[in-house]
Order: C-alpha cells, then sequence, then structure tokens
C-alpha cells in the first residue's frame, strides 16, 4: 500500500461516455483517469499547461494497465482516484481506480514520464512536486 494520500474525484457517467446500452465504454475509463491525474496535479498548485509554461516539462502517459470488474452505467456518479504508488528521477507510477459507492469497477496503474516540451526527452521531475510528493 502507498504511503501517499489518494486523490478522489466524482465524474458523472454521460451519454458521450456510453454506448447505445448505456454501459461505460472501456476508452471511457482512461479518460476519467485522465481528469483525475489532471485535478490531482491542480491540488498541488499546478496545471498541465502551468507546467509546460514554468518548468518546460509536461507527463506523458508510459504505459498502462487497466483490469475491468464491473461496468458503470449511464448517469452512475462515480468516484476516480489517483495515487502515488512509486516515483523515479523521471517517472511516476500512479494507482487508479474507477468506484461506484464501495464497488471497485475498474483498477489501473499508470506509468507517467516527465519530458521536456521541446524534445519529449525524459527530465527530472521538477524539484517542487518531488518536495509534495516528499521523494
Amino acid at each position: 500500500m502507498s504511503k501517499h494520500k489518494a486523490f478522489s474525484l466524482p465524474i458523472r457517467v454521460y451519454f458521450q461516455d456510453t454506448d447505445a446500452g448505456g454501459v461505460v465504454y472501456h476508452a471511457s475509463y482512461v479518460n476519467f483517469m485522465e481528469r483525475a491525474r489532471t485535478e490531482w496535479l491542480r491540488t498541488l498548485g499546478y496545471s498541465n499547461a502551468g507546467l509546460m509554461r514554468e518548468f518546460g516539462v509536461v507527463f506523458v502517459v508510459r504505459s498502462l494497465r487497466l483490469d475491468y470488474f464491473k461496468p458503470a452505467l449511464l448517469d452512475d456518479l462515480l468516484e476516480v482516484t489517483a495515487q502515488i504508488k512509486d516515483t523515479g528521477r523521471s517517472r511516476l507510477t500512479l494507482l487508479q481506480n474507477v468506484r461506484r459507492g464501495d464497488e471497485v469497477l475498474t483498477e489501473g496503474e499508470v506509468h507517467l514520464v516527465c519530458v521536456s516540451v521541446e524534445n519529449f526527452k525524459p527530465v527530472s521531475v521538477p524539484e517542487v512536486l518531488r518536495k509534495q510528493w516528499k521523494i
């Protein structure tokens, strides 16, 4: 278990997230998780645009693994979490879940890399973020 507290974002399921039967598309979970990571970053005082402007960096997804257990449905209110699992000089691994109440619908592990916006080569995570993450 991670020593870092999980961030949680409520997300409502809309028509655009579902198929004709009202079941959430598998790819929509990736979008939900992206929103949660973006809002988690904002709680630390940075937007993606701010990181690009101030430090010349952006986090990109290197890989992700998702396990689907139960479907989310049209109009469900979900909680999407993001929690640090592991870090390195230029990488960050997050655990993410999509829940409906106490039910875990989807679990994921997302590997991010901090890259320069100039050449998209890996660079160190900015020190201000490393301090907030206590790494």
